[in-house]
């Protein structure tokens, strides 16, 4: 990765939608090696995806928590079937399995208390090996989104 490959990145990260054409004028390079670089980027798996950014707020999704998981006990397949079911709960936007205490840290949307509520004790509650959970409400974002540094 060179400091062209970084431009691409930064100029992506603003604008996901920039056609090759654009992109290549905005990093100052042609069009047949800024297409090149692209694609060896998406290949390398340094550009995993793309995708639009959506504002939860406008879905209906205006709650937001941490939630800390501490685990009853942490065997491989414990870990492993918490992991799989973790992954299956569609308001889990983030899973962090963490070094120390707690084991885990995700980042869960609702529509409101009682939406997170249900979602607590039907769902997150009864997740494999769960011991505990600690929530957080999350009150304002003040860095969000941000991109990678170029």
């Amino acid at each position: 990765m060179d400091d062209m490959d970084r431009k691409i990145l930064a100029e992506l990260q603003q604008d996901g939608r920039l056609t090759v054409t654009e992109l290549a004028a905005r990093v100052r390079l042609s069009v047949s090696p800024c297409h090149r670089r692209l694609r060896e980027l998406e290949r390398s798996g340094a550009i995993s995806g793309y995708r639009a950014v959506v504002d939860p707020a406008a879905v209906g999704l205006t709650f937001e928590a941490l939630v800390f998981v501490s685990m009853r006990q942490e065997d491989r397949d414990t870990v492993a079937e918490f992991e799989r079911a973790v992954g299956e709960v569609e308001e889990v936007l983030e899973a962090q399995r963490l070094f120390g205490e707690p084991d885990y840290l995700l980042r869960v949307v609702a529509a409101d208390l009682a939406a997170y509520q249900r979602l607590y004790d039907e769902r997150l509650a009864t997740l494999p090996g769960v011991q505990r959970l600690t929530s957080t409400l999350v009150m304002k974002h003040v860095v969000k989104d941000r991109p990678l540094p170029a």
